[in-house]
């Protein structure tokens, strides 16, 4: 399988139904460089500006009106302080990793090393939390403390079964649910319950954003084996550097004759590099890669699905769709 660079997606996010309210979100963003010290607030002020998608506090605000919710205001600013969640956690992440850039610039830890990289992602999450008391609600405040709980277990997690022959394929699932699902099901759940919106509505909102969430972290670690470093605009080819186990990879154990296996699992065994150049010339390995492709795919049919049941029909439930349909898309210019 060849490397693959981006393509003109024929799906695009949803941003037409929520452009004013982005804006206030990037904007929101920027004004909590103000509550840091000023010897710090450079550091942070660099973080924030690595701007991605803003693809959670899209989902809370979609999801808050897609459950009849009017506050946009709350809205807003739980998808900020999810989104300032996720920035800290991609901080963490390249110092785990080792990456050099991210969003075609260089990474916290390239600048200034891991030690001061490690204190700023600490800064970002713990600043993240106090905002979260701002809501004057236990639930709110338990339900972003429980979502950051479960990405730094994911990430714990996944670190510890590196290069571990004995990770199942549930394993595997539990710890992206966590590491990336949990912020994705905490958006769209929490904007759903400050909508008003029925328990069983906001567990279907929770578990759209679960299953989204997991999508994407295949996506990304299939990216992280074809992608194009250029296109991408981030270090790939980490995953095998450092034994990470991704549903790609434990696909292909499954289904490799027994040399092959024999072959993956002794360096895995011996902690040493997959080389991409040996993947390839297996012959199962596209299949495997197709076989992960397919699951994210499912999921993101069964996150639309789960809609239908608890929400009416409106645009804001057409633009949920409409997140799940452009991942699709770049799922699937995956497979070229």
């Amino acid at each position: 399988m060849a490397l693959i660079r981006t393509s003109k997606n024929k799906h695009q996010l949803p941003v037409n139904l929520v452009r004013k309210e982005l804006k206030v979100v990037e904007a929101q963003i920027r004004q909590q460089v103000e509550g840091f010290d000023p010897g710090v607030a450079p550091y942070i002020d660099y973080i924030c500006n690595t701007s991605g998608k803003r693809l959670r506090p899209v989902l809370a605000i979609l999801a808050g009106a897609a459950a009849g919710g009017k506050n946009t205001e709350d809205h807003i600013k739980i998808g900020v302080i999810l989104e300032l969640i996720h920035m800290a956690t991609l901080v963490h992440d390249d110092i785990i990793d080792g990456a050099d850039t991210r969003r075609k610039v260089p990474t916290a830890n390239a600048k200034w090393g891991n030690g001061m990289a490690v204190l700023l992602g600490d800064a970002l999450f713990s600043h993240s939390l106090m905002l979260a008391t701002e809501f004057g609600s236990i639930d709110i405040c338990s339900k972003v403390g429980k979502a950051s709980r479960e990405v730094c277990e994911g990430e714990v997690i996944q670190t510890q079964r590196r290069f571990d022959l004995t990770l199942s394929k549930a394993e595997y699932f539990r710890i992206i649910e966590m590491k990336t699902g949990a912020l994705f099901a905490a958006a769209a759940g929490i904007a759903g319950a400050l909508s008003g919106a029925s328990e069983d509505a906001e567990e279907k909102l929770y578990q759209y954003g679960l299953k989204l969430g997991t999508a994407y972290q295949i996506y990304d670690d299939v990216l992280d084996l074809v992608g194009d470093e250029e296109e991408v605009g981030k270090t790939l080819r980490t995953d095998l550097e450092k034994g990470k186990l991704t549903l790609p990879m434990l696909n292909l154990l499954e289904v490799a004759n027994k040399e092959q296996r024999d072959k993956l699992n002794k360096r895995i065994i011996e902690q040493k590099p997959l080389d991409l150049h040996v993947l390839v010339g297996i012959a199962e390995y596209e299949g495997a890669v197709e076989s992960a492709i397919d699951t994210a795919i499912q999921l993101l049919v069964e996150a639309r699905e789960g809609l239908k049941l608890v929400l009416p029909e409106n645009k804001y439930r057409d633009g949920l769709d409409q997140v799940t349909l452009y991942l699709e898309q770049l799922i699937n210019d995956c497979r070229k």
